[in-house]
């Protein structure tokens, strides 16, 4: 694959998360009876959220499901419910930066104390129980 060709599927796959992200939000929106006009949505390519819980609704639910139990259809997004991958911190850290298989890199979209707020969330959250939080600079270092 060229690198042109590379960019154009990373290019493509953000596109494809941040419409997911949208539609998403969306859906909250209406099944909460929340007017959408009061949702903080990210209008450029930074994401605006900062809490773990708002960076998963607005970016990760899309995919993943609001359970976390993820999906499958025209792609497969694992579930992060009782994920046992989540234990060791750095490997969702690395994923949520970089990217892994279908899943766009987002580490130029978050700062790290966003990358840490949502791999925190995830970490104790859809029957996660992992205690150890994540910080900042564990975020740095995997960006290295």
């Amino acid at each position: 694959m060229t690198h042109a060709n590379c960019k154009l599927r990373t290019a493509l796959a953000i596109a494809i998360a941040v419409v997911l992200s949208l539609s998403s939000c969306m859906a909250y929106a209406q099944s909460a009876a929340v007017p959408a006009s009061t949702l903080a949505l990210s209008t450029g390519f930074k994401f605006v959220e900062m809490s773990g819980e708002e960076l998963f609704v607005n970016v990760c639910r899309g995919c993943h499901m609001s359970d976390g139990k993820g999906a499958a259809g025209a792609g497969t997004y694992p579930s992060l419910a009782g994920n046992r991958n989540l234990e060791a911190s750095g490997y969702p850290v690395h994923v949520v930066v970089n990217g892994q298989r279908g899943m766009p890199p987002f580490g130029a979209m978050m700062s790290d104390d966003q990358v840490a707020a949502v791999v925190n969330y995830l970490r104790t959250h859809f029957d996660n129980n992992y205690q150890d939080a994540v910080t900042a600079e564990d975020v740095k270092i995997v960006r290295r």
